[in-house]
């Protein structure tokens, strides 16, 4: 199980190219993929989300490139031919106009590259695909580092909802005693005020005990006690899941939750409503690390 907050960071040299790459994520309903590069790589961006989705199932993640140049790969100097030679033209005609006073007989080569576009400083023809697979190259390292830290999270997270669950299957245990006992406890109270009101030791057992089966029937809660356990069971078969299960432990504690609700409005014993009180507190922390599962 992970989490859907992360971080991973990777620093790579490749052909020349120093790339750096930070992942950050944090939780979110779906995935949403951002990446964030210099314009001049922005081809590479559909490649870089494609194996971000490979990594994570939802989740708001953040990914930050940079790239330094180190060598003078990218650049290319050339020199204009043409324009040289007419330079050169040009000058042998001023010598022969009698200008040698200050154009000597021979042209340095210094001399004429500082003359305006004899040389040409263009930016070399990169193979995208190759700087594409790169940039890939340094995510997926990244995307590892991140998927570690998720899982560290996820495993934690699994330990505190697994000693919640065992809380929660607690606290049932202590209503299912305690439920048949609020039965018996009627029983004894509607007898004492029949005995009251009729002023006689003599009191009618068939109606008592039809008006225990009427209240046993309204504050029974076995039904739902097996449905939470049930529940209960299927959270922790999803918390040992490989797979990706944050939306069906989401969907499952709101049943959870739905259970005890129930228990809650059918029992008025006061025990119980305590520990319908703490069922809740338990199940709302739940929900909240849940919020936070791939």
């Amino acid at each position: 199980m992970k989490s859907m907050t992360g971080y991973g960071r990777a620093r790579r040299t490749l052909h020349g190219r120093d790339i750096t790459v930070e992942v950050r994520s944090v939780n979110n309903r779906y995935l949403d993929c951002t990446v964030k590069m210099p314009r001049a790589y922005i081809f590479a961006e559909d490649a870089m989300k494609a194996l971000v989705q490979k990594s994570a199932g939802r989740g708001k993640v953040d990914v930050f490139v940079t790239v330094d140049s180190l060598g003078a790969e990218e650049t290319v100097v050339a020199v204009n031919e043409a324009l040289a030679k007419g330079y050169i033209a040009a000058l042998g005609k001023l010598y022969d106009l009698g200008c040698g006073q200050w154009v000597k007989g021979s042209v340095y080569a210094t001399d004429l590259a500082r003359l305006p576009d004899v040389l040409t400083v263009t930016k070399a023809e990169e193979d995208l695909e190759a700087l594409s697979a790169d940039l890939c190259i340094v995510l997926e390292e990244a995307m590892a580092a991140h998927t570690a830290m998720r899982e560290t999270e996820g495993e934690k997270l699994a330990e505190d909802i697994q000693g919640r669950l065992d809380t929660i299957e607690a606290i049932t245990a202590r209503v299912e005693i305690r439920s048949p006992q609020t039965v018996a406890e009627y029983r004894e109270k509607l007898l004492s005020r029949m005995q009251e009101v009729l002023q006689s030791a003599t009191v009618d057992e068939g109606r008592i005990l039809t008006e225990a089966a009427i209240f046993a029937d309204k504050v029974a809660v076995d039904e739902e006690t097996v449905r939470l356990r049930s529940h209960l069971g299927q959270l922790r078969e999803m918390l040992n899941s490989s797979e990706p299960v944050g939306r069906k432990l989401d969907f499952l504690i709101q049943e959870v939750n739905r259970e005890t609700n129930t228990i809650g409005s059918k029992c008025s014993d006061v025990q119980i409503a305590r520990d319908v009180v703490e069922l809740k507190a338990e199940i709302e922390k739940i929900r909240e690390q849940v919020q936070n599962i791939e």
